[in-house]
């Protein structure tokens, strides 16, 4: 699957534990990342400083839906679920 343009889900809502361009100690779930537009759209995708764990990151239907509102419902239950103490 695509990834929707304009969505960033997995971009807020998900913890990235690894450092990225910005944000050196990675992202906490639910924190936005610095890479990413007001209009949801990565700055970095597509070139040479688009971090290994993004790259990494495949979008499916079952992780996106078909709306943003159901990615960051999926996302985040998903990251409650493995996150510390689950």
């Amino acid at each position: 699957m695509e990834c929707r343009k304009g969505c960033g889900a997995c971009c807020i809502h998900i913890s990235i534990s690894s450092p990225i361009p910005g944000m050196p100690r990675g992202k906490a779930a639910g924190v936005r990342c610095v890479n990413l537009t007001e209009a949801r759209e990565c700055t970095l995708h597509g070139t040479d400083l688009y971090p290994q764990v993004c790259r990494n990151f495949k979008a499916s239907e079952e992780q996106c839906g078909d709306s943003y509102e159901y990615a960051v419902r999926y996302l985040s239950e998903l990251e409650e679920a493995t996150g510390p103490g689950a």
